[in-house]
């Protein structure tokens, strides 16, 4: 322990690029001396303009469809949940999204639903194979658990990278949060995404009820230990139609430093400033996120008279805006930090996707 408690030397070891352990991680963790926030902060981004550069990438987000399996406590889009409208886009809806978004100058679309089986490995294998034959644009997928043989056939059809959250790694509270996934399979679905070749993000959320910030050390450790090309970390929000709607949500600053840490950690993934933490705080709270490590803007793309839809919390932002003029605000917003939207399709640097010049 340094004197006065001072974080001197864990931010010397930072400014070394030394390996940190999970205590040094809980003590970076748990900072609230200003000073030393503007500090990690600073390094954070330091450490992302030496492994990612300068650009900013901007990832259109269609969300096709609020049906979902699963019965997750937090999420508003949860299979028991009979308050909201659900959804499906067609295969010629989904392609038209993708189209116009590739129109106005995105090269990474990330298809995201949830678990809804309606969509198989036949469908995604179809529709990908239309996209990548008439767009030119990079394909994320983000469809939850699914056999590895239809990773294989979504992979082989053209997609470029996966997400799949795991959302805490304290076995005991991810299955409370998950009374019908388990956390072995999970992770066990993330190998596959990383056998077969795709590019795969996961992620956190940051303030679930239970969660300790030596749960979130080890998160962080745990994203160094799967290699992962892109890492989402954004605060919980409680939903009012969810087992957890009356728990206090996460926070902006506990989130902020997650990032900054994880950055530091993890050096060369890609990390969003997410929606969801643009929700809960500050207006200009994205454009913060991007000054302590994030790289990533995911604006939501999805047809307008869906997007209110896809609610897995509440009151969130971004909801009527055109895409072409979604995109051309956020490049006018984004240029406010003086750095420039990527042209590139911006594969992960560990990645094995098809395309190498992003």
């Amino acid at each position: 322990m340094e004197k006065n408690n001072k974080p001197d030397s864990l931010f010397e070891k930072i400014e070394s690029e030394e390996n940190l352990e999970q205590n040094e991680l809980i003590r970076l963790l748990s900072l609230t001396d200003q000073r030393d926030l503007t500090r990690l902060y600073r390094l954070a981004d330091q450490v992302r303009q030496k492994y990612v550069g300068e650009e900013i990438h901007l990832r259109g987000l269609i969300e096709f469809s609020n049906y979902c399996r699963k019965n997750c406590n937090y999420c508003g889009i949860r299979r028991d949940n009979r308050k909201i409208t659900r959804y499906r886009m067609t295969m010629e809806e989904i392609y038209t999204a993708v189209r116009e978004a590739a129109s106005v100058g995105f090269r990474t679309v990330v298809l995201q639903s949830g678990e809804d089986l309606f969509y198989t490995g036949e469908f995604f294998a179809e529709l990908l194979h239309r996209i990548k034959t008439e767009a030119d644009v990079a394909v994320t997928l983000s469809v939850g658990e699914r056999t590895r043989q239809e990773y294989q056939q979504m992979f082989q059809a053209g997609a470029d990278r996966y997400l799949l959250r795991f959302e805490t790694s304290n076995h005991v509270l991810f299955k409370e949060l998950h009374p019908d996934s388990n956390y072995r399979e999970r992770m066990n679905a993330l190998t596959w995404l990383e056998e077969v070749g795709f590019q795969v993000g996961s992620g956190v959320m940051i303030g679930l009820p239970g969660q300790t910030i030596a749960d979130l050390a080890a998160d962080i450790l745990k994203f160094k230990d799967l290699a992962l090309d892109m890492i989402g970390v954004g605060p919980f929000i409680s939903h009012r139609d969810t087992p957890l709607a009356d728990l206090p949500s996460g926070t902006v600053e506990m989130t902020y430093k997650v990032i900054a840490v994880t950055r530091i950690v993890t050096k060369d993934t890609h990390i969003p400033a997410t929606t969801a933490l643009g929700s809960l705080g500050p207006v200009d709270g994205r454009l913060k996120a991007m000054k302590l490590g994030a790289n990533v803007v995911m604006p939501n793309v999805t047809p307008a008279k869906y997007r209110a839809l896809y609610e897995l919390y509440p009151d969130k932002i971004c909801l009527q805006e055109e895409t072409a003029y979604y995109r051309d605000g956020l490049t006018g917003w984004l240029a406010a930090l003086g750095r420039p939207v990527a042209s590139g399709y911006g594969h992960g640097k560990k990645g094995k996707g098809r395309h190498r010049d992003g």
